[in-house]
């Protein structure tokens, strides 16, 4: 396809309804992007489309768009349960956010009433399907909005009352966002169930940062003669195929694993007038270190984001999305698609565990034209990653100035855990769970646990201890400034738990000690046979076992046989009592109970 350049909406070779170019100067998007100029009139001219853009191009307006137009301009209205778009996502942060998209241009104008009167639905998880299943049922639906796990629910809930199967069979479009991801994360069996239920004729779109293997299968799978749009940014040359914004300033700082965290508050303390997104490795390091920036940095609203969380995630995201500035300290979870307004800097504390996931961190700031930065924070012993990204990612990176007033803050860290027991655990939690992560990173000829410094990091954790766990099993660390007090004496600080803490502690001394458990010795987590494999092993040994029990009582009847031959020809016993033994050998000895003696 030609390069396309961006221009005004009136511009498009296709004719917008006046009620979405009223709204689209509303919101101030005057220009279109390159990705919306080539997928708009591709999508309203029924074509299918399999759209690949840099992240923060502006691919949400480029479905919701053509989506509005097609059901604008259906010869029969749409009835209150019938679906005439679905718009399917990896994530519930990006479904809100495209719902939130999609509601600005149905809230509509009086004089447009065929816009306003199109009702939309959001399906994501977090909220009980129950009230998602009444609220479809009393107030129907003509776009749904949805993650793959929640819509598949929806399906199967006939139960109660939903045949969503009937509702979608008057849809005309079908909108796969952020394709890739959706079978990164393992939705490819539910995409396909939800593709069962859909008619065959319908317009799709598949909208992605990057094109995969397992995205061409869904391609042939789910469209009719695509038209591949692939789109660069001005400015990007035509040999390029670099994959993060334009006007993205990308850079990398070395520092000392103990060193890490002091330099993350100082830089955060720096530009705490910016918004700012803090990347984790794992929940458990999102949950002690967002508990940790919060005491340290004052006067700065921070949050936090992980998968783990079930029903805040969708008031957190909201509420940051709202603010002006501040810390969102998050999991890959916020890494696909989202767009937070005025973002200013990425900060990736832990390198994500694909190279892929790296861009598109990133790709949070420097979004549709706007200026961003993003900075990785990277051991001594990682530095060739920078080259790698260069290579493999097309992401070139630039050094950062070292991060000047840095003070040690660990000894705060340190004092917060033993005033609380909770922040202690969190502390041991997040340090396992980054080890963990760091055994299973993709890139492992560069992040090599064995290569790690298990006391520098330990300290830079502000552990009070080491945990108990294999990598560390059997290893000495002078290094670490281990704590001399019991910190089974650490008390939580919530009342209820420290006495629900006591109350089990005591319950363990009136026990017997427990029987311990054979673990497979100086073996890693990774290293560890499955429970199914030890299951297996198990019932082998047992049926082994009662082999061996069988041939055992054959042996001794065979013997005692053989005993009887010898008495009958040295004349100890007559014929008639040999064959009296040998006629009763094969009968069951009697059974007495104990009660009947």
């Amino acid at each position: 396809m030609e390069n396309i350049t961006d221009g005004k909406w009136e511009r498009l070779p296709v004719k917008l309804h006046d009620s979405i170019l009223q709204t689209l100067t509303e919101l101030k998007f005057t220009y279109m992007t390159p990705v919306q100029a080539a997928c708009i009139p591709l999508f309203m001219s029924n074509k299918d489309v399999a759209a690949e853009a840099v992240t923060g191009s502006g691919k949400t307006l480029a479905f919701v768009i053509p989506a509005l137009e097609i059901l604008l301009k259906r010869e029969e209205k749409l009835k209150k349960m019938q679906v005439g778009a679905l718009i399917i996502t990896p994530t519930r942060e990006l479904a809100l956010q495209i719902s939130e998209v999609m509601g600005r241009f149905l809230q509509g104008f009086p004089q447009f009433r065929c816009v306003s009167d199109f009702r939309q639905i959001l399906l994501i998880g977090g909220s009980n399907p129950i009230e998602d299943v009444e609220k479809f049922k009393t107030q129907g639906a003509n776009i749904i909005i949805a993650t793959p796990g929640r819509l598949e629910d929806m399906f199967r809930r006939k139960a109660d009352g939903l045949d969503l199967a009937t509702a979608v069979k008057a849809l005309d479009v079908l909108v796969l966002d952020e394709a890739d991801r959706l079978l990164d994360m393992g939705f490819e069996a539910s995409l396909n169930t939800i593709l069962d239920y859909l008619p065959k004729q319908r317009r799709t779109g598949l909208f992605s940062a990057t094109q995969t293997q397992e995205l061409e299968k869904l391609v042939r799978a789910g469209m009719r003669n695509p038209v591949r749009i692939t789109v660069k940014e001005k400015g990007v040359a035509a040999s390029s195929v670099q994959k993060t914004p334009a006007r993205l300033s990308n850079y990398y700082t070395m520092c000392r694993a103990e060193e890490k965290f002091n330099t993350l508050v100082a830089f955060l303390r720096q530009h705490k007038h910016e918004k700012q997104l803090v990347f984790f490795s794992t929940c458990a390091c999102v949950e002690y270190f967002g508990k940790a920036l919060e005491a340290l940095i004052k006067n700065v609203s921070i949050h936090c984001i992980h998968g783990k969380m079930k029903h805040k995630r969708n008031k957190i995201f909201a509420d940051f999305r709202a603010l002006k500035s501040g810390i969102l300290v998050c999991t890959d979870v916020m890494a696909r698609g989202i767009d937070i307004p005025e973002m200013n800097w990425v900060i990736q504390y832990d390198p994500p565990s694909s190279a892929s996931s790296f861009v598109h961190r990133c790709g949070r700031t420097a979004r549709i034209g706007n200026q961003g930065s993003a900075l990785v924070f990277l051991l001594p012993m990682e530095e060739s990653y920078v080259n790698f990204l260069s290579i493999n990612q097309k992401c070139p990176l630039q050094s950062f100035p070292p991060v000047k007033d840095v003070v040690d803050v660990l000894p705060k860290l340190k004092a917060m855990a033993l005033r609380d027991r909770a922040m202690f655990e969190k502390g041991m939690r997040a340090f396992v769970s980054c080890v963990q992560a760091y055994a299973k990173h993709e890139c492992s000829l560069i992040f090599r646990l064995k290569d790690l410094d298990f006391a520098a990091l330990a300290n830079g954790f502000a552990l009070l201890r080491l945990p108990k766990m294999p990598e560390l099993k059997g290893k000495t660390f002078p290094n670490f400034k281990q704590v001399t007090i019991d910190t089974d004496a650490i008390r939580f600080q919530d009342k209820n738990r420290e006495k629900l803490r006591q109350k089990r502690l005591a319950e363990l001394k009136e026990k017997a000690p427990p029987l311990r458990k054979n673990f497979i010795k100086n073996k890693s987590w990774s290293k560890q046979k499955t429970k199914k494999d030890r299951k297996k092993k198990k019932t082998a040994k047992r049926k082994l076992d009662d082999e061996s029990d069988a041939d055992d009582e054959d042996l001794n009847e065979l013997l005692s046989d053989t005993r009887l031959l010898k008495k009958l020809k040295k004349g100890k016993i007559s014929e008639a009592d040999f064959d009296k033994h040998m006629s009763s050998a094969g009968k069951p000895a009697e059974t007495h109970s104990p009660d009947g003696e």
